[in-house]
């Protein structure tokens, strides 16, 4: 089973200016003239990790991570003001246009994921491939499934748990409770929120209880921007039309694509990859036993690495080194 390239540092790090004020972090990994690879996190909201650097050869790939609107070092902080899907779309093409890149890989997971195939249905010509791990459609009946649906079928601990931040009389509608929370004025009261809204997340995205992850989520600067990033975004589902990904597939074509995808993922069970791939004559869709949702789970890393590897193959017509 393959693991994780060694760490690295990155070659170059800037800020660019979008629009509406903000300002992105990115940085830049790897060989400066390898195949650019632009990595997508999730969330919404969470921000780039170093790990993500450790999926791709450094020796083949440019590697470019960026922390989306208000996300991680990018500014302002945690802000959901202009902060939609479709101004998120344009941000990974203000990157491409100011990276001067004729075409790129998109490696996306979770949201990430959604971003990637958003993009390349728009522009299909400048996405030379597409990796995704845990694919997430971010249709209403996703959203129904985490919050309250069958995940707490499953969890019903953990759902118990984060329903329990909210008093009983607003427990209907446990997303418009936190909303209330994470986007008022009372410090206190959005950050005891953010941290609950970030445990959930922690324990339903893997197989066993990361304890690493949640303590990630008990940061402030972190959880803020996750928990009020994500929660605007399904608040106005994720300011999508009702299944655009899925129903627009078919402008992805033959653009080759990668869905490594966990078969006991709770975030977004299988069904939604497997129905992707179904529309996506260029994608191949692997299960993946033994994994849930994030991508640090060791069955997922293996996948993913050889994902990268085969993507570079089919891209370059060369094979990797034979010791690799």
């Amino acid at each position: 089973m393959l693991s994780l390239f060694p760490e690295i540092r990155p070659y170059h790090e800037g800020r660019l200016p979008v629009s509406d004020g903000h300002t992105l972090f990115y940085e830049q990994s790897g060989d400066p003239h390898g195949l650019p690879v632009i990595v997508l996190h999730g969330g919404p909201g969470a921000g780039c990790q170093p790990m993500q650097r450790r999926f791709f050869d450094p020796r083949h790939y440019r590697i470019i991570l960026f922390d989306q609107r208000g996300s991680g070092r990018s500014t302002p902080h945690a802000s959901v003001t202009n902060n939609t899907t479709a101004d998120l779309l344009n941000d990974i093409e203000a990157l491409r246009e100011h990276l001067k890149l004729e075409n790129m890989v998109l490696f996306g997971g979770s949201f990430g994921s959604t971003q990637a195939l958003l993009y390349a249905q728009r522009h299909p010509d400048r996405v030379a491939g597409i990796i995704t791990r845990g694919v997430y459609l971010a249709r209403q009946c996703d959203i129904d499934w985490y919050f309250g649906g069958g995940a707490a079928q499953i969890f019903p601990d953990a759902y118990a748990e984060f329903a329990r931040h909210i008093p009983e009389d607003e427990r209907h509608d446990v997303i418009a409770a936190y909303h209330r929370r994470l986007q008022g004025q009372d410090e206190i009261a959005r950050l005891a929120a953010a941290r609950a809204w970030g445990q959930f997340a922690a324990r339903m995205r893997s197989l066993n209880d990361n304890n690493h992850m949640r303590e990630q989520y008990m940061d402030p600067h972190r959880a803020l921007s996750v928990a009020r990033i994500a929660n605007h975004y399904v608040t106005h589902q994720y300011f999508l039309k009702p299944n655009e990904v899925l129903d627009n597939a078919e402008k992805l074509g033959d653009i080759p694509g990668i869905l490594v995808h966990g078969r006991y993922d709770i975030v977004s069970p299988l069904a939604a990859a497997w129905e992707l791939q179904k529309r996506w004559p260029g994608s191949e869709l692997q299960i993946i036993r033994g994994a849930g949702h994030v991508a640090s789970e060791a069955p997922t890393v293996d996948a993913l690495i050889r994902a990268g590897r085969e993507m570079y193959r089919q891209l370059t017509k060369t094979l990797p080194d034979a010791a690799d």
